[in-house]
């Protein structure tokens, strides 16, 4: 059998993939720039979990392959050290323990030299989730209960203001995640993570959208009260369906105020089956914390009207492709897939599962809510109108 050869990459070609990965290019794309197989792209950027390696600078006073070259003349020509040192404005002992440490005066070769000081001037430092063995016990016990790095740096910051020795940032944990040489959190963790990828994803990175039908009668999103858009009066909520495979649906609800999260099963995304549902859910809640629904241009709302005779509450629809407009409820569906992954029958999760999903969400705490959870400040709210 025969073996693929293995792929090289120059140090130019690397900085190309780096910059292409950070514009947000799939790697299928930055593979075509090379007409090379998207596998060694990834093989690339795995090496270090998809986070670009900081730029190596050298010291200003080492010495430069410049300088290391024309020691190798000044000894091939037979010129003394001291020569060679005066000759580049360096110490005579700086030059000296150069050609020592380097195989002496016959065996100096400049190059070798060079590529040797590099390797020895690297510094590893421990990170510090590796190095405090109790914090690190700590984040990974948070990373199993599905928080996310950032609420985790968020939390320990909150409850041990007084103790900087326990507080590490999220980037640090991301690092240590997708950087396996660190040697702290263990690579099963990024199971744990909502998006369960192997290797970090460019912010830039685009995202498919789909097309949005048409609503009939449809009150437009820009037709909101202000006390809506303030966030400062609790009732407002965002909705949408999440899909799963078999043509599964659950229907997600996003209060703006709290972040308080509500899950509704669903036996498809017909309106007739949807709205009958949403409606059941309104129920549940008093008429105080449920005053509009925002919703995107999906055809499940087409029946909107029926919903709002049914319960006085008013609908708006978001502009089409335009789900920043809902950006609480598109958050909340990403961190839903912590639970409920894509491509699996979200049909099997019964009402009281997805309840259960909904409360562990409901009590993390939330960086946008000061770390505060969602459960806590809807509790507010609840205690305000009683």
């Amino acid at each position: 059998m025969q073996r693929r050869k293995r792929i090289f990459y120059s140090e130019d070609q690397r900085k190309v993939i780096w910059d292409r990965w950070n514009e947000g290019v799939s790697l299928k794309d930055i593979g075509r720039l090379f007409h090379r197989p998207s596998s060694s792209i990834h093989q690339l950027l795995a090496r270090t979990g998809g986070i670009r390696p900081s730029e190596r600078k050298r010291s200003a006073r080492a010495l430069t392959l410049v300088e290391r070259e024309e020691i190798s003349r000044g000894l091939v020509a037979g010129c003394s050290l001291r020569q060679i040192a005066a000759k580049l404005g360096r110490a005579p002992s700086t030059i000296s323990r150069e050609v020592t440490r380097n195989g002496g005066a016959h065996l100096y070769r400049a190059v070798s030299a060079d590529q040797e000081a590099l390797r020895k001037a690297l510094r590893p430092k421990t990170c510090k989730l590796a190095s405090n063995v109790g914090l690190c016990a700590v984040v990974e016990i948070k990373l199993r209960e599905r928080w996310s790095p950032q609420q985790i740096a968020g939390w320990l910051k909150r409850k041990l203001p007084q103790h900087e020795h326990l507080h590490v940032s999220h980037e640090n944990i991301y690092k240590t995640l997708f950087i396996q040489s660190r040697g702290a959190l263990k690579k099963e963790l990024q199971a744990y993570l909502r998006s369960k990828r192997s290797i970090r994803r460019a912010k830039t990175a685009s995202l498919k959208q789909k097309g949005l039908g048409k609503i009939v009668d449809a009150v437009s999103i820009h037709e909101r009260p202000p006390e809506v858009e303030d966030r400062a009066v609790p009732g407002h909520w965002e909705g949408d369906l999440i899909a799963g495979s078999k043509n599964s649906y659950v229907a997600t609800l996003v209060e703006r105020h709290s972040r308080y999260v509500l899950l509704v099963k669903v036996n498809g995304r017909k309106t007739d089956e949807v709205v009958p549902e949403l409606v059941r859910q309104s129920q549940s809640l008093p008429k105080e914390l449920y005053k509009s629904l925002t919703w995107d241009r999906g055809s499940e709302l087409a029946s909107h009207q029926k919903f709002t005779v049914a319960t006085d509450i008013q609908v708006y629809f978001c502009d089409p492709q335009s789900p920043w407009q809902r950006g609480s409820n598109e958050n909340t569906n990403r961190l839903l897939r912590q639970y409920l992954p894509k491509g699996t029958d979200l049909s099997v999760h019964s009402q009281g599962e997805l309840d259960e999903v909904a409360r562990q969400l409901n009590t993390r705490p939330r960086k946008t809510l000061d770390y505060d959870t969602p459960a806590e400040r809807f509790s507010q709210c609840v205690a305000s109108i009683s």
